[in-house]
C-alpha cells in the first residue's frame, strides 16, 4: 500500500560541465554547479562548486563546498570547506571554516555563530 503523506526528500539541484545560465537562482534544496553561474544563488541546503564550476556573483547557503572558482561574496551560514583546487577571489562570511593547502583566496573573511551574530572577541587578560 502506497505511503501518501511521504516526508519530502530533499532536491538536489546539478548544472552540468558545458552549461552556462545568466540569472538568479533559488533552491530550497542542494545544488552543485559544475558549469558556469553569472548570477546569484540562494539556497535552504548545501552548495557543491566542482572543479570545473565557476560563479560570478553573490552566494547564501547553509553549507558549502567549493573545488571550483567564486569571483564575488559567499555567505555560509554553517561550513564552508575550501578544497585545495578552489579559488576564491571576494569575501567570505561563515560560521565554520575549512581550507585545505592549495587553496586559493583573495578577500576579506567574517567569522560568526551560526544564529548569524558575530563571533566573540577573546577576552583580554589583565597584566
Amino acid at each position: 500500500m502506497a505511503k501518501l503523506n511521504e516526508a519530502d526528500t530533499p532536491t538536489i539541484n546539478m548544472i552540468s560541465v558545458g552549461t552556462d545560465i545568466t540569472g538568479d537562482i533559488r533552491s530550497s534544496g542542494d545544488i552543485r554547479i559544475d558549469g558556469t553561474l553569472k548570477g546569484n544563488l540562494y539556497a535552504k541546503g548545501k552548495v557543491v562548486i566542482g572543479t570545473s564550476g565557476k560563479v560570478n556573483g553573490e552566494i547564501e547557503c547553509k553549507n558549502s563546498e567549493v573545488l571550483g572558482i567564486i569571483e564575488g561574496k559567499i555567505s555560509v551560514s554553517q561550513l564552508l570547506n575550501l578544497k585545495a583546487s578552489s579559488k576564491i577571489v571576494g569575501d567570505i562570511i561563515t560560521a565554520k571554516l575549512s581550507i585545505e593547502p592549495g587553496a586559493v583566496f583573495t578577500g576579506n573573511c567574517s567569522m560568526k555563530d551560526e544564529n548569524g551574530g558575530t563571533a566573540e572577541k577573546p577576552k583580554e587578560t589583565e597584566k
